[in-house]
Protein backbone atom coordinates (compact mmCIF):
# COMPACT_ATOMS: atom_id res chain seq x y z
CA UNK A 1 0.00 0.00 0.00
CA UNK A 2 1.43 3.12 -0.80
CA UNK A 3 1.33 6.25 1.26
CA UNK A 4 0.51 9.22 0.10
CA UNK A 5 -0.41 12.81 1.10
CA UNK A 6 -4.71 12.05 1.16
CA UNK A 7 -6.14 8.63 0.29
CA UNK A 8 -7.78 9.03 -3.13
CA UNK A 9 -10.69 7.03 -1.95
CA UNK A 10 -12.05 9.10 1.20
CA UNK A 11 -13.18 12.59 -0.71
CA UNK A 12 -16.70 12.95 -0.39
CA UNK A 13 -17.25 13.26 -3.99
CA UNK A 14 -15.20 9.97 -5.25
CA UNK A 15 -17.57 8.78 -1.96
CA UNK A 16 -20.80 10.18 -3.63
CA UNK A 17 -19.92 8.82 -7.20
CA UNK A 18 -18.89 5.54 -5.72
CA UNK A 19 -22.75 5.59 -4.42
CA UNK A 20 -24.10 4.67 -8.16
CA UNK A 21 -22.18 1.55 -8.36
CA UNK A 22 -23.08 0.05 -4.92
CA UNK A 23 -26.29 0.65 -5.38
CA UNK A 24 -25.96 -0.75 -8.62
CA UNK A 25 -24.60 -3.99 -6.91
CA UNK A 26 -26.88 -4.45 -4.57
CA UNK A 27 -29.90 -4.20 -7.02
CA UNK A 28 -28.29 -6.82 -9.25
CA UNK A 29 -27.92 -9.36 -6.26
CA UNK A 30 -31.18 -8.28 -5.18
CA UNK A 31 -32.66 -9.46 -8.38
CA UNK A 32 -30.23 -12.86 -8.73
CA UNK A 33 -31.60 -13.58 -5.01
CA UNK A 34 -35.19 -13.04 -5.76
CA UNK A 35 -34.64 -15.23 -9.13
CA UNK A 36 -33.04 -18.32 -6.95
CA UNK A 37 -36.15 -18.52 -4.74
CA UNK A 38 -38.23 -20.79 -7.11
CA UNK A 39 -35.10 -23.10 -6.97
CA UNK A 40 -34.13 -22.57 -3.71
CA UNK A 41 -34.25 -25.92 -2.19
CA UNK A 42 -32.45 -27.52 -5.41
CA UNK A 43 -29.77 -25.01 -5.24
CA UNK A 44 -29.33 -25.65 -1.23
CA UNK A 45 -29.24 -29.08 -1.20
CA UNK A 46 -26.84 -30.00 -4.53
CA UNK A 47 -24.37 -27.76 -2.37
CA UNK A 48 -24.84 -28.13 0.82
CA UNK A 49 -24.99 -32.06 0.11
CA UNK A 50 -22.17 -32.03 -2.19
CA UNK A 51 -20.11 -30.42 0.62
CA UNK A 52 -20.90 -32.13 3.63
CA UNK A 53 -19.98 -35.54 1.98
CA UNK A 54 -17.10 -34.38 0.36
CA UNK A 55 -13.29 -33.50 2.05
CA UNK A 56 -14.46 -29.73 1.56
CA UNK A 57 -16.79 -30.40 4.72
CA UNK A 58 -14.10 -29.49 7.39
CA UNK A 59 -12.81 -26.12 5.04
CA UNK A 60 -16.26 -25.10 4.48
CA UNK A 61 -17.16 -25.36 8.06
CA UNK A 62 -13.67 -23.55 9.35
CA UNK A 63 -14.41 -20.44 6.77
CA UNK A 64 -18.03 -20.21 7.74
CA UNK A 65 -17.78 -20.00 11.34
CA UNK A 66 -14.55 -18.43 12.19
CA UNK A 67 -13.84 -16.79 8.52
CA UNK A 68 -15.18 -13.39 9.89
CA UNK A 69 -12.80 -13.30 12.40
CA UNK A 70 -10.17 -12.57 9.85
CA UNK A 71 -11.80 -10.16 8.09
CA UNK A 72 -12.37 -8.02 10.97
CA UNK A 73 -8.80 -8.18 11.92
CA UNK A 74 -7.81 -7.47 8.46
CA UNK A 75 -9.97 -4.12 9.44
CA UNK A 76 -8.62 -3.61 12.30
CA UNK A 77 -5.03 -3.43 10.65
CA UNK A 78 -5.97 -1.10 7.97
CA UNK A 79 -7.25 1.24 10.68
CA UNK A 80 -3.82 1.31 12.52
CA UNK A 81 -2.16 2.07 9.40
CA UNK A 82 -4.58 4.23 8.73
CA UNK A 83 -4.58 6.12 11.57
CA UNK A 84 -1.10 6.29 11.26
CA UNK A 85 -0.75 7.85 7.22
CA UNK A 86 -3.99 8.83 6.34
CA UNK A 87 -6.58 10.39 8.55
CA UNK A 88 -9.30 10.40 6.30
CA UNK A 89 -9.05 6.95 5.63
CA UNK A 90 -9.39 6.73 9.10
CA UNK A 91 -12.22 8.66 8.96
CA UNK A 92 -13.86 6.19 6.21
CA UNK A 93 -13.35 3.08 8.40
CA UNK A 94 -15.15 5.19 11.38
CA UNK A 95 -18.07 6.37 9.94
CA UNK A 96 -18.07 2.75 7.53
CA UNK A 97 -17.97 1.35 11.48
CA UNK A 98 -21.18 2.71 11.71
CA UNK A 99 -22.24 1.78 8.51
CA UNK A 100 -21.91 -2.36 10.18
CA UNK A 101 -23.80 -1.61 12.85
CA UNK A 102 -26.74 -0.29 10.99
CA UNK A 103 -26.61 -2.67 8.06
CA UNK A 104 -26.37 -5.38 11.02
CA UNK A 105 -29.07 -3.88 13.08
CA UNK A 106 -31.62 -3.39 9.59
CA UNK A 107 -30.56 -7.51 8.76
CA UNK A 108 -31.68 -7.67 12.50
CA UNK A 109 -35.10 -6.39 12.15
CA UNK A 110 -35.48 -8.20 8.62
CA UNK A 111 -35.48 -11.40 10.17
CA UNK A 112 -37.53 -10.22 12.78
CA UNK A 113 -40.13 -9.47 10.53
CA UNK A 114 -39.55 -12.57 7.75
CA UNK A 115 -39.22 -15.11 9.80
CA UNK A 116 -37.67 -17.84 7.39
CA UNK A 117 -36.95 -21.30 8.78
CA UNK A 118 -33.28 -22.26 8.22
CA UNK A 119 -33.25 -24.94 5.23
CA UNK A 120 -31.40 -27.30 7.66
CA UNK A 121 -34.53 -27.48 9.67
CA UNK A 122 -36.72 -27.12 6.85
CA UNK A 123 -35.53 -29.87 4.91
CA UNK A 124 -34.38 -31.71 7.97
CA UNK A 125 -30.34 -33.41 6.33
CA UNK A 126 -27.11 -33.59 7.41
CA UNK A 127 -25.10 -30.25 7.56
CA UNK A 128 -21.19 -29.12 8.20
CA UNK A 129 -22.18 -26.62 10.83
CA UNK A 130 -25.19 -27.53 13.23
CA UNK A 131 -28.06 -26.36 12.62
CA UNK A 132 -29.09 -23.20 14.42
CA UNK A 133 -32.07 -23.60 17.06
CA UNK A 134 -35.67 -22.19 15.90
CA UNK A 135 -36.11 -18.51 16.08
CA UNK A 136 -32.35 -18.07 14.46
CA UNK A 137 -33.72 -16.80 11.38
CA UNK A 138 -32.78 -17.68 7.99
CA UNK A 139 -33.25 -14.77 5.82
CA UNK A 140 -31.14 -12.45 5.28
CA UNK A 141 -27.76 -14.41 6.76
CA UNK A 142 -26.55 -12.21 9.29
CA UNK A 143 -22.86 -13.69 8.47
CA UNK A 144 -23.06 -11.97 4.59
CA UNK A 145 -24.64 -8.67 5.85
CA UNK A 146 -21.58 -8.12 8.23
CA UNK A 147 -18.56 -9.41 5.44
CA UNK A 148 -20.21 -7.44 2.91
CA UNK A 149 -19.99 -4.07 5.54
CA UNK A 150 -16.44 -4.76 6.58
CA UNK A 151 -15.49 -5.14 3.19
CA UNK A 152 -17.50 -1.87 1.73
CA UNK A 153 -15.90 0.08 4.44
CA UNK A 154 -12.35 -0.84 3.58
CA UNK A 155 -12.93 -0.76 -0.06
CA UNK A 156 -14.07 3.03 0.44
CA UNK A 157 -11.10 4.09 2.61
CA UNK A 158 -8.51 2.48 0.10
CA UNK A 159 -10.43 0.95 -2.98
CA UNK A 160 -7.14 -0.62 -4.35
CA UNK A 161 -8.22 -3.12 -1.61
CA UNK A 162 -11.15 -3.97 -3.30
CA UNK A 163 -9.66 -7.47 -5.14
CA UNK A 164 -8.43 -8.74 -1.73
CA UNK A 165 -11.66 -7.78 0.52
CA UNK A 166 -14.38 -8.63 -1.93
CA UNK A 167 -13.03 -12.51 -2.99
CA UNK A 168 -12.70 -12.59 0.84
CA UNK A 169 -16.45 -11.06 1.70
CA UNK A 170 -17.78 -13.27 -1.41
CA UNK A 171 -15.79 -16.51 0.29
CA UNK A 172 -17.20 -15.78 3.57
CA UNK A 173 -20.66 -15.22 2.32
CA UNK A 174 -21.18 -18.50 0.30
CA UNK A 175 -19.10 -20.34 2.95
CA UNK A 176 -22.90 -20.52 4.98
CA UNK A 177 -24.38 -22.13 1.95
CA UNK A 178 -21.90 -24.80 2.03
CA UNK A 179 -21.58 -25.54 5.41
CA UNK A 180 -25.27 -25.75 5.29
CA UNK A 181 -26.94 -23.32 7.35
CA UNK A 182 -28.29 -20.74 4.43
CA UNK A 183 -29.74 -20.63 1.46
CA UNK A 184 -28.49 -18.89 -1.34
CA UNK A 185 -31.37 -15.82 -1.74
CA UNK A 186 -30.06 -15.55 2.32
CA UNK A 187 -26.20 -14.47 1.05
CA UNK A 188 -27.25 -12.84 -1.46
CA UNK A 189 -29.33 -10.55 -0.17
CA UNK A 190 -27.17 -10.17 2.91
CA UNK A 191 -24.42 -8.85 0.61
CA UNK A 192 -26.73 -6.91 -0.90
CA UNK A 193 -27.61 -5.32 2.33
CA UNK A 194 -23.93 -4.62 3.81
CA UNK A 195 -23.08 -3.22 0.51
CA UNK A 196 -25.74 -0.68 0.19
CA UNK A 197 -26.00 0.45 4.25
CA UNK A 198 -22.65 1.32 4.16
CA UNK A 199 -22.38 2.84 0.92
CA UNK A 200 -25.02 4.69 1.99
CA UNK A 201 -24.23 5.72 5.42
CA UNK A 202 -20.13 6.51 4.52
CA UNK A 203 -22.09 8.89 1.74
CA UNK A 204 -24.13 10.73 4.06
CA UNK A 205 -21.95 10.79 6.79
CA UNK A 206 -18.60 11.55 5.74
CA UNK A 207 -18.68 15.66 4.60
CA UNK A 208 -19.35 16.25 8.63
CA UNK A 209 -16.89 13.54 9.73
CA UNK A 210 -13.85 15.40 7.68
CA UNK A 211 -14.95 18.89 9.96
CA UNK A 212 -12.67 17.12 12.23
CA UNK A 213 -9.26 18.25 12.04
CA UNK A 214 -8.31 14.99 13.76
CA UNK A 215 -9.98 13.01 10.77
CA UNK A 216 -9.35 15.82 8.21
CA UNK A 217 -5.62 15.78 7.83
CA UNK A 218 -3.00 13.73 6.20
CA UNK A 219 -0.45 11.73 7.79
CA UNK A 220 0.21 11.73 11.48
CA UNK A 221 2.27 14.74 12.71
CA UNK A 222 5.27 12.65 13.30
CA UNK A 223 5.33 10.91 10.06
CA UNK A 224 5.04 13.95 8.31
CA UNK A 225 8.06 15.52 10.20
CA UNK A 226 9.89 12.18 9.40
CA UNK A 227 9.07 13.14 5.40
CA UNK A 228 9.96 16.30 5.76
CA UNK A 229 13.24 15.74 7.08
CA UNK A 230 13.91 13.06 4.74
CA UNK A 231 13.19 15.52 1.83
CA UNK A 232 15.39 17.85 3.33
CA UNK A 233 18.47 15.29 3.73
CA UNK A 234 17.77 14.35 -0.06
CA UNK A 235 18.00 18.15 -1.43
CA UNK A 236 21.23 18.31 0.57
CA UNK A 237 22.89 15.22 -0.43
CA UNK A 238 21.45 16.36 -4.36
CA UNK A 239 24.59 17.91 -6.35
CA UNK A 240 22.46 20.06 -8.89
CA UNK A 241 20.46 21.83 -5.61
CA UNK A 242 23.67 22.59 -4.14
CA UNK A 243 24.70 24.25 -7.17
CA UNK A 244 21.44 25.71 -7.81
CA UNK A 245 21.61 27.65 -4.43
CA UNK A 246 25.18 28.93 -4.71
Amino acid sequence: MVVTESSPGVSPRLIRSMLIPAVGLALVLALLAAATVPIRDRLYLSVAQTVEASFLGPVAGLIADKGLLALVAFTAVLAAWSWRNDRRGFGTLVVGGIGVVSAYLSSELVKLVVTEPRPCRALGIETVLECPEVGDWSWPSNHSVIAASFATACILAAPRLIWVVAPVAALLAFSRVMAGVHYVHDVLSGVALGVLVVSLVVAALLPFALRFPLLSQGPHPDVRAVRTAAGRRENDEDPSTRRRNN
